[in-house]
């Protein structure tokens, strides 16, 4: 599961660079993941996430154990 966000679900896109002659090339569009240490304080234990900076203001804005239950509901986490 790598350069996925576990929490928004972000992958990588596909773009184009172009030239100063608008020649174009493929590149790559990655998320900015982080690799995160977050403190569950229902269960008293530490839980490490993949996240985006975007999955970091959703965990900040809705809670940690939120966020969870909403990544686990659409797929994007099986256990944690």
């Amino acid at each position: 599961m790598s350069k996925i966000c576990q929490i928004t679900g972000r992958i990588p896109r596909v773009g184009n660079n172009v030239s100063h002659s608008n020649v174009k090339t493929k590149r790559m569009f990655n998320p900015n993941l982080q690799k995160k240490k977050f403190f569950l304080e229902e269960e008293n234990r530490w839980v490490v996430l993949k996240v985006s900076a975007a999955g970091m203001r959703t965990i900040n804005k809705l809670g940690l154990k939120e966020a969870i239950k909403r990544a686990q509901s659409i797929g994007l986490i099986c256990e944690y």
